[in-house]
Parts: C-alpha cells; structure tokens; sequence
C-alpha cells in the first residue's frame, strides 16, 4: 500500500500536520476523554466532518479509516470509581495518610491520550501495508497503568526501600508562602537545611524519604524541617535555595497560569525539507493489528520516569527498543525493592528493551552512538537542556547522516517559560497550578506526590513520537518532535484553566472525589452521587449491599495495591514482577 500522502503545500506549518487531509468524525457525545481526543487530533490536522458511530474516526487522504472507542471499563462507571479501583486513590492518598480522589479527571486525560496513540498507530499501520482498522482503550486500564511503577513495587520480593507513612512537602514560610523544594543533591539539601537552623538529626533523617517520594508518593520528614521553613519569611527561604544549589518554587494558582499561558499545544513537531525521500520503514513488511510499530527502532537514552514509559510504550506497540545505559548499567536498575535481582520499578518501564552501554563522556562512544542513530528509526531522550548540543547528540547532528530520524526530545519545561525552576515533576506541578487542580475548594493546593507529570509527560511523548512516525511516513520528511512536563500540566489542567480564564472558581466543590468510610475500608460513589446515611457502623461489604438494595453505584476503594495483582488485567513477567498489559485493543 502506498503512503498516503499530504497535500501540496508551501506553508511549514501544514506540513508539520501529520493528519492534513483527513476527515475526523466524532461521536456525540462522544465518550470519556472524547473531547481530548478530538482536540489533540484537531492540533495534528484533521478536519471536523461529521459523526462517527464510533467515539472517534478518521478517513480520508488515502486512509482506509481509523476508528477509536473509548469506555470506562469492567467495573466502573465515572472518574471517580476508576481511581478508586485501580489504585490511585491509594497512592495519591499516601502522603494524608487515606484514600483521597485527585479532583482532576487524570485517569479520563491518560485514556484520552492513549486513544489518540491507538489511532495514530493504526494509521501508521496502514501507511506500512497494515490492516488494523479499529483500536479500544478503557479508562480503567489506562488507570492502572498510570500507577504501574507502584503495582510493580507491591508484588516485589523485598520490602519499600522508605517508609509508607503520612507526610512531606510542600512547606509553609512564615509569611505564609507555600512551597515546593527541590535538590537531587544530599550535600545542597543539608546545607539549605542547615543555613535555616534545622539540626544535624532532623536533616539527616529527612534525607532518604524526601530522596525516595518520587518511589513511595509519601515523605514522612522529621517535624522539625517544617518548623524550620516556617519560622523564615519567604526571601530568606529563597536566598538559603540560591545559596545551597537547592531550588524552591511557590506553588502558582491556575489563575496565574491562565494568565501567563501561551496558548502552545502540549507537544510540536519541526519537519525537514521534503526534499528527504527515505522514511526508513523499517523491514518492510506489513505490521500485524497487534504491533503495528513492527519493524522500527527506537534508540531511548531515558532517565526516571518520563522518557523510559514514551519507549516503553512505542515497545507495547511492537517497536524495538534499544536503552542507551551509562557504563555499568543502568543504576535505576538496583532500586529496590527487587523481583528476581531487578528493580521491579524498572521493570515496569523497561522490560523487553534491549540495552548497550555507552559512555556519552567518550568521543569514540559518542561517535559509537550517531552510528546507531544512523540506523535508527527514532532517537530519544530527556537529558537536561543544552546536553545534547553539547556533546554533538543534537538533531541536527544525528539528521546529518539520517534524515529520516524522528528526534524526540521529552523535556521539563520544552523552553517556554523562562527562568522556570527544576524541570522535575513535583516543581512544575507548583508552578503551573496543579497542586490547586487536584484538590477540591476548601482545602488548601497541595501537589500530588504521585508521579502525575512524569507519567502523563510520558504519555504525551508516546502521541508525540507516532504523530512524527506519520508525519515522516506521509512525506518522507525526518521529524523533530518535542514534548514536555509543562505541556503535560497544560493538558490535565485545562478544565480548570478555562474556568479561572472566565473569572469563575477554577476548583472542584469541596468534599469532591472524597471516599466514604466504612468500619473497615473505603466506598466511592459515582461523581455526584450522594449517601443519606453513615456507613462507618458497617462493612465494605455490607455498605455495598445496602447501596445495591437502594439502586445506588458503589465501588471498593483499592487501599492495597498488593489485592490488585490477582486481578484479571494483570499478569507477570519473565523475573516475576507485576505487568500491566498493553491499554490499547486492536483490531
């Protein structure tokens, strides 16, 4: 089948739009996340053409048709329900000490994004000589993939490396500023801690758990570190960051963001001259339903989270995945806990990837490294900004001998807002509102200390990466692809950035997504349903009868993410640590 092709056109913003020419149909209404999907395939190019009978389709431009449907999934029926059955109410909850719901739709925004990949995927199939025509995803799955790091962790043969308690940042000045702090540093950490009078003890002790938070979504800190914060006004406290080579930032209302958003889609794509001809696809033959990435290489230089879950993705969609690993491997690669003498978090951003050691520091290395991008179908990373075109690992230094390469680049902070903090998850979810988004009205913004921007940036980089493979494969063009932190807090925030946009309350009434308590676990109603009645004198169980016998939803609040391994979505690996499955249905 020959790849459909772009119009003609002189303007490089429309060849920068992998979907130009065709016809987007869009249920109405059109499901969870629809309006999501719709938006971000707009932003690619498609054109608005009428219904569809499906949530999603799009035709059109030599495609034989892709369609998307979207539900909630086995067990649920809204939102709510979903984060409470797979386990994010559990996890965000960790650093209060009890379930809580995220009061934005965060698992409704990641199914949303993986529908968008199934389709992009799907018509990249095509493009190929594929015959994949359809693509699902419930929300559900999306959910439980979002906290798959913290599944793997559960089903470990060891213990958590810190403790699960209550507790962590932000923290309080004296004149009331709240902040977030940030330093992978233990040397600047002790020394912003110790210019503000907190003793040696507390510091010490405070280290580990505020290190491991990004692992445990918790930060049990010694008391007194918050009672040193407090008992500074905000300059000092910013003066002791630029002094230790620590960072903080005050958390931002979504107001502010509004005011200050630039109106960029979470992601861009920079095409070459089409003058390129080879889109290097792969080995030719034709991609099955179920891996309709088939035959293409992706070389991932990824640290943490971000990066590792885009390749690792591009992996579930039958890509081959090559990690670039420093000398020694990945040290990532040791956090415990372990599944058979691997870090069963690295596991679950890393399994089935081929690895080769490169030391980036070497010329021979580096030169060792373009010859495989050569080769390669796309490069990514997420080093820090400025690394790449420092050691000669740039676009425009691997384009040289491969035109056709994707080249993605997951960033912070995709260079947008100037003199921002830290590019790390938990920084840019101060700076952008976020902490207010997912917490209703009447409790003060507090930041997420679950992993929400690394895993959605993640996500995000994933669309990104198969909109450039189509883009490339349309016009034989090679592709830069950028994607960010930022753009992901654009996209999860945008409800409630609307709302303050219009002057109205841009939060969740109080009490929203909030679990009922029973004498022994947790219930969650659907999204505005509401109990005459105090379920606390009875079981889970027996609330849930009398729920039924009323007619009323109800669903268990996962509170042990270790329950959830026996579940029929999940399953395990080869060295034994939890797997989630592929979100995405084929057909």
């Amino acid at each position: 089948m020959a790849s459909p092709a772009i119009p003609t056109t002189s303007t490089t913003a429309q060849t920068s739009r992998p979907l130009e020419g065709v016809r987007l149909n869009v249920m109405d209404p059109p499901g969870p996340a629809g309006g999501l999907v719709a938006e971000h395939l707009r932003l690619l190019g498609a054109q608005d053409a009428g219904r569809s009978e499906h949530h999603v389709g799009l035709g059109g431009a030599g495609f034989a048709g892709m369609t998307a449907h979207l539900t909630w999934g086995d067990r649920v029926v809204d939102e709510t329900t979903v984060q409470a059955a797979t386990g994010i109410m559990a996890v965000h909850g960790r650093r209060d000490g009890s379930p809580r719901g995220l009061a934005a739709d965060y698992a409704s925004t990641a199914a949303g994004v993986l529908a968008v990949q199934g389709l992009l995927a799907g018509l990249l199939a095509q493009a190929r000589g594929g015959r994949v025509r359809h693509t699902e995803v419930s929300v559900e799955r999306a959910g439980l993939l979002t906290v798959s790091q913290y599944l793997a962790a559960a089903g470990a043969e060891e213990t958590e490396a810190a403790e699960l308690a209550p507790g962590g940042p932000p923290f309080t000045s004296a004149d009331g500023v709240v902040f977030e702090l940030e330093t992978l540093d233990p040397g600047a950490w002790a020394a912003f801690w110790h210019t503000l009078g907190a003793s040696a003890d507390a510091v010490r002790r405070g280290w580990r758990p505020f290190q491991f938070r990004y692992a445990t979504a918790c930060a049990p800190l010694p008391a007194t570190l918050h009672d040193a914060a407090r008992a500074h006004d905000w300059e000092r406290l910013r003066e002791a960051a630029r002094s230790s080579g620590a960072e903080a930032c005050a958390l931002h209302t979504l107001t502010e963001r509004a005011a200050e958003h630039d109106g960029a889609p979470p992601w861009t794509l920079t095409a070459h001259s089409p003058s390129y001809t080879d889109a290097g696809s792969g080995s030719g033959l034709p991609p099955a339903a179920d891996a309709p990435l088939a035959g293409l290489t992706v070389l991932e230089a990824g640290r943490r989270i971000q990066a590792p879950l885009t390749a690792h993705l591009l992996g579930l969609l039958g890509a081959e995945v090559v990690r670039i690993e420093p000398p020694g491997g990945d040290p990532l690669r040791g956090m415990p806990p372990a599944c058979s003498g691997i870090s069963a978090r690295w596991l679950a951003l890393n399994r089935g990837k081929k690895a080769v050691e490169v030391d980036i520091k070497s010329p021979a290395d580096r030169e060792r490294l373009r010859a495989m991008a050569a080769d390669a179908d796309v490069f990514l990373h997420n080093w820090a900004p400025g690394k790449a075109a420092a050691l000669g690992l740039d676009h425009e230094h691997l384009a040289a001998a491969n035109p056709a390469l994707v080249y993605a680049y997951t960033s912070g902070w995709a260079g947008r807002l100037p003199g921002a903090p830290m590019g790390t998850d938990f920084m840019v979810q101060a700076r952008t509102g976020v902490g207010e988004a997912v917490r209703p009205a009447g409790e003060p913004p507090v930041p997420s200390l679950m992993t929400l921007l690394d895993v959605l940036g993640g996500l995000l980089g994933a669309e990104a990466v198969l909109a450039g493979l189509l883009l490339r494969q349309r016009t034989g063009a090679g592709v830069r692809v950028d994607s960010s932190l930022l753009g992901a807090a654009d996209v999860l925030t945008a409800p409630g950035r609307s709302r303050a946009a219009q002057g109205l309350d841009p939060r969740r009434p109080a009490g929203f997504r909030r679990p009922l308590p029973t004498a022994d676990g947790w219930l969650a109603l659907p999204d505005h349903a509401a109990v005459p009645h105090d379920l606390r004198p009875l079981s889970t169980a027996q609330a849930l009868q009398w729920l039924r016998e009323r007619g009323l939803p109800g669903v268990p609040v996962v509170t042990d993410l270790a329950g959830l391994l026996s579940s029929r979505a999940l399953g395990r690996d080869a060295h034994g640590a939890p797997a989630v499955p592929a979100p995405w249905r084929f057909a």
